[in-house]
């Protein structure tokens, strides 16, 4: 039968066309729902660390920084700028980094030079606000001794020597 029914011209028109009626269905409302279930807050502010006593050379800082929630973070944005009693200088420009930790070391920076940091977290929602403002200070760079004013004697010795540091040093460590 079934070889039959193959062999058999089968004629497949429709004698009526469908009639469908053309809807616009608005899927917003359903749409704004499953965005607002699935989005995740903004992070809050992170807390940046005070300056640690080995974190600072000549002419580099380790910044760190931590966050007290649980919030998701892609990355942290970390600002910083030198310190500086002028109002309008070149020096003062903002420099921005994005970092994928909770610390960062900054280089090429000046001896003896107090920064200003604060940093931001990042996630797909936004950006938190900013951290509490910290001040970090590089090391100064180590003096020049004045060769040619060196003195001694049976028990004693004069040494001079100079900073080269702008802002002035607090005490020297001389070792023997």
């Amino acid at each position: 039968r079934l070889e039959e029914f193959l062999k058999k011209e089968v004629d497949l028109e429709l004698s009526t066309l469908p009639d469908f009626e053309e809807r616009v269905i608005d899927v917003s409302e359903v749409e704004q729902l499953m965005n607002s279930i699935n989005a995740i807050p903004a992070p809050c502010a992170p807390v940046i660390n005070p300056q640690a006593p080995s974190a600072a050379t000549g002419t580099s800082l380790r910044v760190c920084w931590s966050l007290f929630s649980d919030d998701t973070v892609e990355c942290y944005q970390l600002c910083y700028k030198p310190v500086s009693n002028e109002r309008h200088s070149d020096e003062q420009a903002e420099h921005t980094l994005k970092v994928k930790e909770t610390y960062c070391t900054i280089t090429d920076l000046l001896p003896n030079t107090q920064y200003e940091f604060w940093v931001s977290a990042l996630n797909a929602s936004g950006i938190s606000p900013p951290s509490e403002r910290a001040v970090y200070v590089t090391a100064p760079s180590p003096p020049t001794i004045k060769n040619k004013r060196i003195r001694s004697c049976e028990n004693a010795a004069l040494v001079c020597w100079e900073s080269r540091d702008i802002n002035p040093v607090d005490s020297y460590t001389v070792e023997l």
